[in-house]
């Protein structure tokens, strides 16, 4: 079904997996893109999508860059319906010793530069328009070695709450999806303990692959979830199910 035909997405981070995989379900649902990178670029992606996508490079912890993204976004697409804030990093570091430094480096990326975007962005859309962050169950259940991933991601879904609620009187949404454990090449053999207690525990019996993000972010922008905002779209497997005694 092609859900947001004629529309226009904006998706950041969109050389990562999970990028990856939001990007081509938007696309698989009709939206033309403007896919963002920082150091990796997504040539190769705009490639396969063909003359429906626009790559645009930035550090979205400048400010301006996330301003200027938004533009060309717009300048190209003539319009810009949906926004994808999936930009992040998620750094394995324990918190005793953490610098300050390093703690900014991992809030700036994750949860300013969503920030500044969704600033951006709310200037330039009409009455309908759609932001989406991405977050994580981490948000609310934190691993050993990501307490500022983790407290970014938390961020993240308050952010989204806050933006919903000043933002909703110009017709704008404002959602997070928070993701599970999503699959990539080689983890079974890097982590092959986390795997499979993940998997035990997960109802569903499996990791997550980047299109089940990437689905319940186009849910999340289709006109299907038109009096849906300020939601936290948990896409765990049902790992937030399990009792944790």
């Amino acid at each position: 079904m092609e859900l947001l035909s004629g529309t226009v997405a904006l998706v950041t981070g969109a050389s990562g997996l999970i990028g990856h995989g939001i990007a081509r379900r938007f696309a698989a649902a009709g939206a033309a893109l403007v896919l963002h990178g920082h150091r990796k670029p997504v040539g190769d992606l705009v490639d396969e999508l063909g003359g429906r996508a626009l790559a645009v490079a930035a550090d979205l912890t400048d400010e301006s860059a996330c301003r200027r993204v938004v533009r060309e976004a717009v300048e190209w697409g003539g319009r810009l319906d949906a926004l994808v804030n999936n930009a992040g990093v998620q750094p394995v570091q324990a918190l005793a010793g953490m610098r300050a430094a390093e703690w900014r480096a991992v809030v700036d990326l994750n949860l300013t530069s969503a920030f500044s975007c969704t600033q951006a962005a709310v200037e330039v859309m009409r009455p309908g328009g759609s932001i989406t962050h991405v977050a994580s169950v981490e948000g609310s259940r934190p691993a050993p070695g990501h307490a500022h991933y983790s407290a970014s991601k938390a961020a993240l879904v308050m952010h989204a709450r806050a933006a919903a609620l000043e933002y909703g009187g110009r017709g704008v949404r404002v959602n997070t999806v928070s993701p599970g454990l999503v699959s990539r090449p080689g983890i079974e053999q890097e982590w092959p303990d986390g795997v499979t207690r993940w998997t035990r525990a997960a109802p569903l019996g499996r990791l997550g692959a980047p299109e089940d993000v990437g689905d319940a972010c186009v849910f999340l922008a289709s006109p299907m979830a038109r009096w849906i905002t300020g939601h936290d779209l948990v896409v765990d497997g049902g790992i937030s199910a399990r009792p944790t005694w």
